[in-house]
């Protein structure tokens, strides 16, 4: 087990930022440089294991590729037999979902219109470049306190299938986390970037209302109910959402991809329109951005 003051890869760490069942996060030290840097490293157990290996260097080769202020750069990889890691940008913050389970509603209220924007922002960014997210929930939004948002986790992340790899597209199971899943995703249609507009719908809806727009009793039920029911308004929960907010939330969550937002640029346009809450300011004061 990695710890702290131990030297993986040339990089000190400094402080453990995250750790989850496969994998740690922790803030790293370049000693020559003494620049600070963020390391993800795979646990021993997990090292041995070539789907998490594949998943975290797919995550840290896309990374690499992604230069976008709203997207976490990925810098270096080590394919290491015992500690295989990847190099990140230190981005001091918390994620939008440590935020939620605070009911930190004073921040939400103050940067919602912000974080919406640059998380549309990043996304349009990465279907641009011919990537879909897959994972888009407010867990992998990392928040820091001014509300600047940085997209990470491209560990499922895909390339848009094209000519013959569109046709012949075959995944063996569906991918994703089931409450921000869209319907095509759970049937293990091709990537579309129309799916990750979906789960930033639902990413939309419970940082306002605190509730994803689906719950279920198990995995299956609330999978079944991307398909048959129709979501509540987020008004329902929160009543002063502007009208115009709510019905963005809505089309963003169709069960037909092709009725919802053809595009994150599209998304993002909409949102420079309209305010999210009926008291916002007619314009943030700190354009970040944008």
């Amino acid at each position: 087990m990695p710890e702290v003051n131990e030297v993986i890869g040339g990089y000190r760490l400094r402080s453990l930022l995250q750790s989850g069942t496969v994998s740690q996060v922790f803030e790293v030290v370049e000693p020559h440089s003494n620049r600070h840097f963020a390391m993800k490293v795979l646990l021993p157990e997990a090292a041995r294991k070539q789907e998490v290996r594949a998943a975290l260097f797919n995550e840290a080769r896309i990374g690499i590729k992604l230069r976008h202020e709203n997207i976490i750069h990925i810098v270096k990889i080590n394919e290491s037999k015992e500690t295989p890691h990847f190099i990140m940008e230190y981005f001091p913050s918390g994620a939008l979902r440590t935020r939620l389970m605070a009911k930190d509603e004073k921040f939400i209220r103050e940067h919602a219109r912000a974080i919406f924007r640059q998380a549309a922002t990043g996304l349009a960014y990465m279907h641009g470049n011919k990537m879909v997210h897959c994972d888009v929930k407010p867990d992998n939004f990392l928040v820091n306190a001014a509300g600047q948002l940085k997209i990470i986790d491209f560990a499922i992340s895909k390339k848009i299938p094209t000519g013959l790899a569109a046709l012949f597209y075959r995944q063996k199971k569906p991918q994703g986390t089931p409450s921000y899943m869209a319907p095509e995703q759970i049937l293990k249609h091709k990537p579309d970037p129309r799916s990750d507009i979906y789960s930033l719908g639902a990413t939309f809806f419970e940082t306002v209302t605190g509730r994803p727009p689906f719950r279920g009793t198990s995995v299956q039920d609330l999978l079944s109910k991307h398909f048959t029911e129709k979501p509540t308004t987020p008004q329902v929960y929160v009543k002063d959402l502007t009208d115009e907010f709510s019905a963005l939330v809505l089309k963003m969550l169709s069960k037909k991809k092709e009725d919802r937002p053809a595009s994150c640029h599209d998304v993002l346009m909409t949102l420079r329109k309209i305010k999210v809450y009926k008291g916002d300011p007619d314009e943030e004061p700190n354009q970040m951005m944008m």
